[in-house]
């Protein structure tokens, strides 16, 4: 396994011949934060990509962090690495890249795809999204928190990423890994993309037709599930909806076990 920097972005491969799994991650993370699915789908065979978005972990900050441009950099390592009948695995945030990918760059390299507590199909309450999981105020304060103080919001927001019904679901050192990671983005990437959390992807998840996986924690206070999840799953014909229970938003983390037995049962359909 090695990782490597190319065209601004790290980007962890795992290599070998397996079937290529595409790993997308959250706000405001790295490809650090998949630890515990990199090495149960590379030992189930496959081959395990995982980047950091542009001006989080290792990866160089860029011009613009619309999700035109946050898609464009998956499209690049996908076509970078020559990979072909891939599923894409979008946490969070990331899930935005994996709609967006679907109407911008197509299906044809696709197998299937993955929303793991995404933000999908549209984070943002207003008049033509009433059922959105985030009112625009409660959207503003956070980006007025992140801007007034980063460490204290850092210190806040992780904790929420693994809490549920308000009880912390992983130990205190994942935490604080999480925490360091956080640390390393650029401030302006980290106020940019959270902007970018506003964006409509109902006409992208609406044109999703390969198979798909949406898997949510059902105490996930950071993007509920009614709000998101289900909504995603209603939203694309013959998805599989797996709810974890008692899980918050890194359901990756906090859940591992039941996490990864969910997205290797379903690559292997």
């Amino acid at each position: 396994m090695a990782d490597e920097h190319t065209n601004t972005l790290s980007v962890f491969d795992s290599g070998g011949d397996g079937r290529p799994v595409v790993l997308i991650h959250g706000w405001p993370l790295s490809h650090v934060s998949w630890s515990p699915q990199t090495e149960a789908l590379a030992d189930a065979g496959y081959r395990v990509v995982a980047y950091d978005r542009r001006g989080f972990g290792k990866s160089d900050p860029g011009d613009s962090y619309d999700y035109d441009a946050l898609t464009d950099d998956l499209a690049n390592v996908i076509d970078d690495l020559e990979l072909d009948d891939v599923t894409l695995v979008g946490f969070s945030m990331g899930g935005g890249e994996v709609a967006r990918y679907v109407t911008r760059h197509g299906e044809d390299k696709l197998r299937s795809v993955v929303f793991a507590a995404a933000i999908l199909p549209a984070l943002v309450q207003s008049d033509g999204n009433p059922d959105g999981a985030l009112d625009e105020e409660s959207a503003a304060e956070l980006r007025e928190g992140l801007e007034r103080d980063r460490d204290g919001f850092f210190e806040e927001f992780t904790t929420n990423l693994f809490s549920a019904n308000g009880e912390l679901k992983v130990a205190e050192e994942k935490r604080q890994e999480a925490l360091a990671i956080a640390q390393q983005s650029d401030r302006e990437a980290a106020l940019a993309c959270m902007d970018a959390w506003g964006t409509d992807f109902r006409n992208d998840v609406a044109a999703v037709t390969v198979p798909t996986l949406v898997i949510h924690g059902d105490a996930d206070a950071i993007v509920p599930l009614d709000g998101s999840g289900r909504r995603t799953h209603a939203a694309i014909e013959g998805s599989e909806l797996v709810v974890i229970e008692d899980g918050p938003h890194a359901i990756n983390g906090s859940h591992p076990r039941e996490f990864n037995q969910a997205l290797l049962g379903f690559l292997e359909k």
